[in-house]
């Protein structure tokens, strides 16, 4: 076998304007309404520069709140299908921190938030990265209504499993404007400028 044409590794990172994003805001976001605004302003930016979809979360520490991470949608950017924003975040906070585990003894507890409820791999990727604590700003059907995407075959009790696991699970800040977010997503699909990167067969743009 001739392995010289071989990937031998693969990346991902957020964009500058992330950071730059970030630098206006302070190191402890004040309020729960302050933590989804500033996801939700990351995600609309996110997919107007084609990064990828209208996602992102942050990874804060429990009990401070101290943003230890931020990520958003780079499935696009990347080429890689599986740099949704809580991958991106929780990757990001991992290295970071030098651990695999945000829950791991003598450590601080963390916390996953995002701008929607999490798709049927991010739900595996909360599930075994040790938070403690999920926040989204919602949960219902609108992301697939409004936006094409196929969040994949979600479980219905996916909180009451989070919850089973010692994963607290906090449901809707500022929904109303997250959703608003996908409504201008569809939007841009619509016109042509925004590409629905679903799995082959499924969706627009598939």
């Amino acid at each position: 076998m001739d392995t010289s044409q071989f990937a031998t590794v693969f990346s991902a990172g957020i964009p500058a304007w992330v950071l730059e994003e970030l630098a206006q805001e302070p190191e402890i976001l004040p309020t729960a309404e302050d933590g989804m605004r500033l996801l939700i302003r990351l995600g609309s930016r996110n997919f107007r520069v084609g990064g990828g979809g209208p996602f992102s979360a942050m990874v804060l520490e429990s009990g401070t709140g101290k943003v230890v991470s931020v990520g958003v949608n780079r499935v696009l950017a990347s080429q890689l299908s599986a740099t949704h924003a809580e991958v991106t975040a929780l990757s990001l906070a991992q290295t970071r921190l030098g651990s695999w585990d945000h829950g791991a003894a003598g450590g601080p507890a963390h916390e996953l938030w995002v701008n929607w409820r999490p798709c049927a791999q991010c739900y595996g990727a909360v599930l075994w990265s040790g938070v403690s604590t999920l926040v989204i700003a919602g949960d219902g059907p609108e992301v697939e209504q409004l936006t094409y995407f196929d969040e994949g075959p979600m479980r219905e009790d996916w909180a009451e499993k989070f919850r089973e696991r010692g994963i607290a699970v906090r449901i809707g800040v500022l929904r109303e404007e997250a959703v608003q977010v996908f409504r201008d997503y569809r939007a841009h699909v619509d016109a042509g400028a925004a590409v629905v990167y679903n799995a082959r067969g499924t969706g627009v743009n598939a």
